[in-house]
């Protein structure tokens, strides 16, 4: 039976051996992996792009579990790598990755897919929505792949970066990206047999925070430290041991690296510790900048004792930044995991009266901003990780209905999301934050999603219109 044959191509502004060796990168994967594609990493054999190498994912086809594992078959530096379904959900697969210099600093990069679907006759139905959805992968592929080759790999200098928190949703983005832009990343593990499987590499150093476990001379000099702990908020309603553990899993890590970096004989030059717009409470329709005072409520006392955690650093000459992060818009967690299903179902709802503020950012921007604060020493203190255009709830729910070609016929009475969820959907769901990032637009930050549709579309791979700008 004929294969059917998938090809996109997309011109990259910069020079050839730096595109391809970008693909042999630690965290290529991942950084190309969409976030709503139900795809993870979970085993590989060797280490780049070369013939041998055997990669494994999870995968779910129509809710179904199954693994799905390629080999690398062919490589010629510069020109092209191969890889081929060794097991999975396809009856043929094969990958080319095809690179053609068009000028010194322009390359073409082509990808095509050879394909064959399984049960014969019986799966040729399908091949219109793999077509399809091949489409969706591989625009968001070009798209992420482009807008770093051309915007991020090599703008600033090679740095060892130390970061915990990076098992979370946020953390593994930050890896996957730090690494493919040239740096060495190392993460801090709380699980010792982490430690001791990746101990050749050298890029996880075990802590116990708990236990003030951390050595960090074992981990060698660092120019950064960014600090990601914290458990989800959003988990059931507070009662007093939940309250606890999240302001725990906040503070006491925080508190640890800052004391374990004091004491090193040659002390990190940067430090950036996580926060979050809770930080201002329930603020209405005013506008909120990082000269705007805390709220008294518990997510803004949380906000509050997780950022002085972090002024010893800044007491010890270290630059300290504090990122007072919005509503990350990504289905591969957070808010937006929970919202995706119900919303793609028609079943999307309004809370109340859909009239508070959202303090937004696309994930792209939160990495980029993290990037934009590594760059400019002269960036401290509070930060606003936010869109600078924040939206209603009701403005939410309905671009991200019409994103997903759904209706949001819904509203839940906020009587109800009171005594669901208490104080967590008083502060969280029902709270309005109208918040702007008046440090990062100031210090001349670009961003790549500025409007929630842009951002919507490109985490969702429903993009509205193809941008010609360079925005993804």
């Amino acid at each position: 039976m004929t294969k059917n044959l998938f090809v996109r191509k997309t011109t990259i502004h910069a020079p050839i051996s730096t595109v391809f060796s970008w693909h042999a990168a630690d965290g290529a994967i991942n950084r190309l992996t969409p976030p709503w594609a139900p795809l993870s990493l979970v085993a590989r054999k060797g280490r780049g792009i070369d013939p041998g190498v055997e990669v494994t994912f999870r995968i779910k086809i129509f809710g179904i579990p199954m693994i799905w594992e390629a080999r690398h078959i062919d490589y010629k530096e510069n020109t092209m790598f191969r890889d081929r379904q060794v097991k999975g959900p396809f009856a043929e697969w094969e990958h080319s990755h095809l690179f053609y210099e068009k000028s010194t600093d322009v390359t073409v990069m082509e990808d095509q897919v050879r394909f064959r679907l399984p049960f014969g006759i019986f799966g040729l139905p399908f091949n219109g929505y793999a077509q399809r959805q091949l489409e969706r992968i591989f625009f968001y592929r070009h798209q992420v792949l482009k807008y770093d080759m051309e915007n991020r790999v090599g703008q600033i200098k090679k740095q060892r970066i130390l970061i915990s928190g990076g098992s979370g949703t946020l953390g593994k983005a930050l890896v996957s990206f730090l690494k493919t832009c040239g740096h060495e990343v190392i993460r801090l593990v709380r699980d010792p047999r982490m430690h001791a499987q990746n101990d050749r590499s050298k890029d996880v150093l075990y802590w116990d925070p708990y236990k003030n476990i951390l050595n960090m001379d074992a981990v060698g000099p660092v120019d950064a430290v960014i600090n990601l702990n914290g458990v989800d908020i959003l988990k059931g309603r507070w009662n007093r041991r939940r309250r606890a553990k999240i302001l725990d899993s906040r503070v006491i890590p925080t508190r640890v690296l800052v004391e374990k970096m004091k004491r090193m004989a040659h002390p990190p030059s940067t430090f950036i510790s996580g926060s979050a717009i809770g930080f201002y409470g329930d603020s209405g329709d005013r506008i909120l900048t990082e000269k705007s005072g805390p709220r008294d409520c518990f997510i803004s006392r949380v906000c509050r004792q997780w950022e002085d955690a972090s002024f010893g650093a800044t007491e010890a000459g270290i630059r300290t930044v504090q990122l007072r992060i919005g509503v990350v818009l990504t289905p591969a967690g957070g808010a937006l995991q929970r919202m995706y299903l119900p919303f793609l179902m028609g079943l999307g709802t309004r809370l109340a009266h859909g009239r508070q503020y959202m303090g937004w950012i696309g994930i792209e921007d939160v990495l980029g901003g993290i990037f934009h604060i590594l760059a400019n020493k002269g960036i401290t203190g509070p930060v606003n990780l936010t869109a600078p255009e924040p939206v209603t709830n009701g403005e939410f729910t309905r671009t991200l209905a019409r994103v997903l070609g759904r209706r949001a016929p819904f509203v839940l009475p906020e009587a109800l999301v009171l005594a669901l969820w208490g104080d967590m959907g008083k502060e969280t769901l029902l709270a309005s934050t109208r918040v702007m990032p008046e440090k990062l637009i100031q210090s001349g930050y670009r961003f790549v999603h500025p409007r929630l549709e842009m951002a919507l579309g490109h985490v969702l791979g429903r993009p509205a219109a193809k941008n010609t700008d360079g925005t993804m």
